[in-house]
């Protein structure tokens, strides 16, 4: 070995172990920028986009739960509509945030599952969020209004499917969970029945209530006000079981059709590569709102139903809801411009 190397050898030693301890270091730095960011966060306002206009079931939702929440963490939570595209402009611009617990996302049905079948292109991507948790179902009814001449879901189903093509139903928009309930029913009960997508739930409640339409899938927490006043009439409930609040309104199965169980659901998600201290922190702090009894009896009273969990149960609820929604899509061919 010649002196030269043999002079550069512990030179080199000394710069290869001060790189490897530069490394380590950067390590010890990047987790504990992490826990610190988990600690103290949050340390300023959150924004909260929820993907449709105000006035329907997922702002609803989210102006109930900002309060509390805003009170466990210390900070101004504001609510961020962003209606638009079934869903997507607003799920797009959170996808597109920054992943450091300040920006939240309410994703539904629509959003997270339906849209991904129905677009042949979406800015975004499901993968490109990370579960929180299930914050609450909302029941969905057949409702119409009382001078359309229905009566009851037999006279409803006997005149749709006599009359193919002659009745139209108003949603919320093209691939909202509403316009999906719908097409399943129409695929169990065999009819045909046009479909009018509206920019959101209150333009589609202001048309029914005026006659433009005659029926409509809506959520409770958007009907039930009407209902109540006598100004809409719900023929039926879409799930496996009767509305608390709506103890005389059916639901299909009772009525002899099978195959109907199907809910509008609200999670919330966060951005890809948010802490995973900071998600955990969220999802309890979440859990722990959502079972307050006075907030959890007035989500009820407007007929929600109240389903706290966690990050992997959302997460799995949607693979499930995926694998049985993508089917039925695929099989009606349905599709969104």
């Amino acid at each position: 070995m010649t002196p030269h190397l043999q002079n550069s050898l512990p030179a080199r030693r000394n710069w290869l172990r001060r790189l490897g301890l530069l490394g380590l270091l950067s390590l010890a730095a990047s987790a504990q920028a992490e826990n610190g960011n988990a600690a103290t966060w949050p340390s300023r306002s959150i924004k909260w986009i929820v993907a449709y206009p105000a006035g329907g079931g997922s702002d609803f939702l989210a102006r109930q739960l900002a309060p509390q929440l805003s009170k466990q963490l210390g900070q101004q939570i504001l609510i961020d509509n962003r209606p638009g595209a079934g869903g997507g402009i607003g799920t797009d611009a959170a996808a597109k945030s920054a992943p450091d617990g300040y920006t939240w996302l309410s994703g539904d049905n629509g959003a997270m599952v339906f849209n991904s079948a129905m677009y042949k292109k979406l800015p975004y991507a499901t993968s490109d969020f990370q579960a929180v948790g299930l914050m609450a179902r909302f029941p969905l009814l057949l409702v119409v209004n009382p001078q359309a001449g229905f009566s009851s879901v037999g006279q409803w189903l006997s005149d749709v499917k006599k009359n193919p093509g002659k009745f139209s139903y108003a949603s919320p928009g093209v691939g909202s969970p509403h316009h999906l309930a719908m097409e399943l029913l129409k695929e169990r009960s065999g009819s045909f029945i046009v479909h009018v997508p509206y920019r959101g739930t209150v333009n589609a409640v202001q048309d029914l209530l005026a006659g433009v339409v005659p029926m409509a899938i809506l959520d409770t927490a958007a009907s039930l006000p009407q209902i109540r006043a006598g100004k809409l009439r719900a023929l039926a409930v879409l799930s496996s079981k009767r509305v608390a609040q709506l103890p005389d309104v059916p639901t299909f199965e009772e009525l002899g059709l099978k195959g109907v169980d199907v809910s509008a659901w609200q999670g919330m998600f966060l951005p890809r590569g948010t802490p995973e201290a900071v998600n955990q922190k969220l999802s309890a702090e979440l859990q722990k709102a959502l079972l307050l009894p006075e907030l959890k009896a007035r989500l009820e009273e407007f007929g929600l139903e109240v389903t706290p969990g966690d990050a992997a149960g959302l997460s799995r609820f949607v693979q499930q809801e995926t694998e049985t929604w993508h089917r039925l899509i695929r099989e009606r061919k349905l599709a969104a411009e």
